[in-house]
């Protein structure tokens, strides 16, 4: 029987680690990236991204510590009217020729029954490290898989992204506010090994 040196035995071991991490892919037809913003001081616009994409990476079965990457086409944003859509992929707003992906890199974190999204977030050309409250809905098994689901929920300035279009009401009420409020509802795939 072969002897392993300590250093090829800790070799073979971090090898292990990296085979046994799981890769979950997004189902896109259960999945909505959105947002919404305060119009007028007294309502809600929402819209959200038709063309988004995002992986997570997890060595964990309560994916704590997993890795997250997400993207979504600045010029798929839709809140329902065609004019504003417009005037958001201009450049008053997110400037979709000049910047066509909106990007996120992090990693999620568990503390204690709850969790937090945290890592860079690039829109507009501007990278920023932001943090997100995540509710893990669980796991379940599929003929096909697993499954899992997220809900994600944060605020950003968009100032802090460069987008600082702005008009006031005849009273003083922001047309759009400052304030973006960010919703995830996700669902990710592990497919079984062929």
């Amino acid at each position: 029987m072969k002897q392993f040196s300590t250093p090829v035995a800790l070799l073979l071991l971090s090898f292990g680690t990296v085979v046994a991490q799981n890769n979950w892919t997004l189902d896109k037809s259960h999945s909505r990236v959105g947002f919404s913003v305060t119009h007028m001081g007294i309502s809600e616009v929402e819209g959200d991204f038709r063309d988004f994409d995002a992986t997570v990476i997890s060595e964990s079965d309560d994916f704590n510590g997993a890795e997250i990457s997400f993207v979504a086409k600045v010029a798929s944003i839709n809140t329902g009217n065609e004019r504003r859509d417009n005037h958001l992929k201009a450049k008053d707003f997110f400037n979709a020729e000049e910047h066509p992906e909106l990007t996120f890199k992090g990693k999620l974190h568990k503390q204690g029954a709850k969790y937090k999204l945290k890592g860079d977030l690039t829109m507009h050309g501007v990278t920023k490290t932001v943090e997100f409250d995540v509710t893990y809905r669980g796991k379940i098994a599929t003929s096909n898989g697993e499954k899992a689901g997220f809900r994600v929920n944060g605020t950003i300035n968009r100032h802090d992204f460069g987008l600082t279009w702005s008009r006031t009401t005849p009273g003083g009420e922001l047309v759009v506010s400052d304030e973006v409020e960010i919703i995830g509802k996700i669902e990710i795939d592990r497919k079984n090994k062929a």
